[in-house]
């Protein structure tokens, strides 16, 4: 069973950075790809970023890219969100998520139902 847990999110100004941890257990971490979505109220879970379980390939969505950056650590089992640049419709709930026994060490998923597991969200809110 994979266990998710992020953290870092907050209250920021536009215009500001925070970056988001997830902390994986349960499975052999680098066995899988992992993703970033974001789901503001009344609005569906959308796509943010993911990267492959090799780290070797990174994709994010057109309203972030050149803004948030995506990596992982697999020594210590922890993918990172880098955002930069922040604005108000940045402002979200922030999920990780896993998407487990991937093949191709390449592989990246942008679809919400191809993932297996997911984290609990942790809330960020900019300011204007």
């Amino acid at each position: 069973q994979v266990q998710l847990v992020e953290s870092g999110g907050g209250l920021v100004q536009a215009g500001g950075s925070l970056r988001l941890s997830c902390a994986a257990s349960g499975r052999t971490f680098s066995n899988d790809a992992m993703g970033w979505f974001r789901q503001a109220p009344g609005k569906e879970r959308e796509f943010v970023a993911a990267i492959s379980r090799s780290g070797g390939v990174a994709h994010s969505a057109d309203s972030v890219k050149g803004r948030f950056t995506i990596s992982r650590d697999n020594a210590k089992n922890t993918v990172y969100l880098q955002m930069n640049s922040l604005k108000p419709e940045d402002t979200a709930v922030y999920y990780c998520a896993a998407l487990i026994n991937v093949y191709y060490s390449d592989y990246v998923s942008t679809r919400v139902d191809d993932y297996d597991y997911w984290g609990q969200g942790t809330q960020v809110t900019v300011s204007s």
